[in-house]
């Protein structure tokens, strides 16, 4: 039983705001290799990934709010609270974003639903405390990949389309500013050391293989993989990028240290920083937001 004076988060004064906003109205442009130079893999990779946020993140969502009773602590009430918004509106401005993939020709709708079938068989079939465990996997690696963005001007480059950016920036912030939440909710409800770290390591495998395959099928149905030169170029380019660096992989491996808490690679410069360029008195995002955040 856990008890009301019980400390359940590392940083209480980790802020997470709901920040209410809105991208579709600059979206209605999107060319189809929206990526830097038309690029080919890049551009299927970012609507492989944004294909399956709506419904990882309604899982998400779920899966912290099944245990929201057990938490004692206000600052980590607080910052679940703030972790619901924000998963809540990532998934909302993806599905629009998927909407838009969909009229491009990736199948971002159908990889919708099929995410959605999956999830809810996992939810079903394993204990809620397995499916708190796999979200807390998930969050580190969009966690992960999330710092990488925001701290390397390559790898934002490599975005290309202003408007795609600026939304992958924002879910970026996010992910960041909320990323040891589901961490300190599993270890808070008495998730064990052996799960985390079981969780992880199948997740790993099913989370980097179904993106692989997702990826590998969406390209099979795009006419440019066909032009000579095209993918053998793409595909080069993309193992060279920063986000296949043997850093990102050991920042991911990382999580299976048996002291890992996500609050252990300091990123408060890093959120600062972006906070200030998206959102303060002259941020670049200021005019998309539909309410102040809260």
């Amino acid at each position: 039983m856990i008890q009301a004076s019980t400390k359940q988060t590392r940083n209480a004064g980790r802020k997470v705001p709901t920040r209410r906003i809105s991208f579709e109205a600059s979206l209605q442009d999107l060319p189809k290799h929206f990526a830097a130079d038309d690029d080919l893999v890049a551009s299927h990779l970012m609507a492989g990934l944004s294909a399956v946020f709506p419904d990882g993140e309604d899982f998400f969502v779920r899966s912290v709010r099944n245990f929201r009773d057990q938490i004692t602590d206000p600052e980590l009430k607080r910052q679940v609270a703030g972790f619901i918004g924000q998963e809540s509106m990532h998934g909302r401005e993806h599905r629009g974003l998927n909407d838009h993939f969909g009229k491009l020709g990736y199948p971002a709708k159908r990889v919708e639903r099929l995410t959605k079938r999956g999830l809810a068989i996992t939810e079903r079939l394993l204990p809620a405390k397995v499916n708190l465990a796999a979200t807390a996997a998930l969050e580190h690696f969009t966690a992960t990949l999330a710092e990488l963005l925001l701290a390397d001007e390559e790898a934002r480059v490599l975005l290309g389309h202003d408007e795609v950016k600026s939304l992958f920036l924002w879910h970026a912030l996010e992910e960041s500013e909320h990323k040891a939440v589901a961490f300190d909710v599993f270890r808070a409800v008495g998730g064990s050391e052996r799960t985390r770290i079981f969780t992880m390591n199948a997740i790993t495998v099913a989370f980097l293989g179904g993106i692989a395959l997702e990826v590998a099928t969406s390209l099979l149905f795009d006419r440019a993989t066909y032009r000579r030169g095209v993918l053998r170029k793409s595909w080069r380019r993309f193992r060279t990028s920063p986000f296949m660096t043997n850093a990102v992989w050991r920042d991911l491996r990382d999580y299976n240290r048996s002291d890992f808490h996500p609050e252990d690679r300091d990123t408060a410069i890093l959120i600062e920083r972006w906070r200030e360029e998206l959102f303060g008195p002259e941020g670049a995002l200021n005019s998309k937001l539909t309410t102040a955040a809260s």
